[in-house]
């Protein structure tokens, strides 16, 4: 009889430790081994597919959002004034907006640098002076400049849509990206997951658990003047569409000569093969 009860208890403990470790790893396995945690929302984009076209309304709207909420951390130092003709402004309008800003520059005959509005052959002037001054202001952690950031970020998506996106042209994975990550904040961790401190939690971070920049956008925080819902979910689409148009601003030029370049191929392939038919026709074989 002790022998059965030294054997049941035995098996109690092993039953405990088993739990204890199962419990132990089931916890382990909160923490994310791969990031984001979320893959991005893919939306519907005016610009997508061969025939995709920028709306010009919308690329206006993200100007607006940029200007008034992501300059006082990101800049654009790639991206000229005199090219915002493409969404739409006039030469008139183009000299006014980058009026708006102040340029540093020099040095003059006296050799000293000076302060100029700006002109249209200017670029977006950064909110900081140096890389170092922008981590200093925001955490350790330096914005980074939004001029190609709709072509540098997106997720790499595996088979076999990666082999269906060759024939659907599909380029939307970073405005995908950008869209998710500014609409992903108010999400809650999972169980056992640990936040660093002064960071914030995004499920569609691509580099970690958390980032430094706190979330950026809120319902009513700019106005827009063509009746256009003013809410985060729409400011993250105009957005990121506006920086879609930074990083690739010929994208439709870029389409149209694919198109035509494809049709002459077309085209040309049939010319050649009836030649070939005539030239061949009488000859035996």
């Amino acid at each position: 009889m002790k022998k059965i009860l030294t054997s049941l208890a035995l098996l109690g403990l092993v039953a405990a430790g088993t739990m204890a470790a199962a419990a132990q790893e089931g916890h382990q396995e909160a923490a994310p081994t791969h990031f984001p945690i979320n893959e991005p929302k893919e939306m519907s984009w005016s610009f997508a597919g061969p025939f995709g076209t920028y709306d010009k309304g919308q690329l206006q709207r993200g100007l607006k959002v940029y200007k008034e909420v992501c300059s006082a951390c990101h800049s654009m130092n790639l991206v000229a004034f005199r090219t915002l003709e493409g969404l739409g402004y006039s030469e008139g309008q183009i000299k006014t907006l980058a009026a708006e800003y102040t340029i540093h520059d020099g040095p003059n005959d006296a050799g000293d640098m000076f302060d100029r509005p700006g002109k249209p052959s200017d670029h977006f002037p950064a909110p900081f002076p140096n890389e170092q001054a922008a981590a200093a202001a925001n955490g350790g952690a330096a914005p980074p400049d939004m001029s190609l950031l709709a072509k540098a970020r997106g997720v790499e998506r595996g088979f076999p849509r990666f082999v269906f996106d060759i024939f659907t042209q599909y380029a939307q994975g970073g405005p995908d990206y950008i869209h998710s990550l500014l609409t992903g904040y108010d999400q809650t961790p999972p169980a056992g997951m640990v936040i660093p401190e002064g960071t914030h939690y995004n499920p569609y971070f691509l580099s970690g658990v958390s980032l430094k920049m706190p979330k950026p956008l809120s319902d009513g925080q700019v106005t827009y003047d063509d009746g256009s819902p003013q809410t985060v979910d729409q400011y993250s689409r105009d957005v990121a569409a506006f920086l879609m148009w930074a990083a690739e601003p010929h994208l439709e030029d870029r389409k149209k000569t694919g198109f035509r370049v494809l049709v002459f191929l077309l085209l040309f392939g049939a010319l050649v093969y009836m030649t070939k038919r005539k030239v061949w026709a009488d000859v035996a074989h």
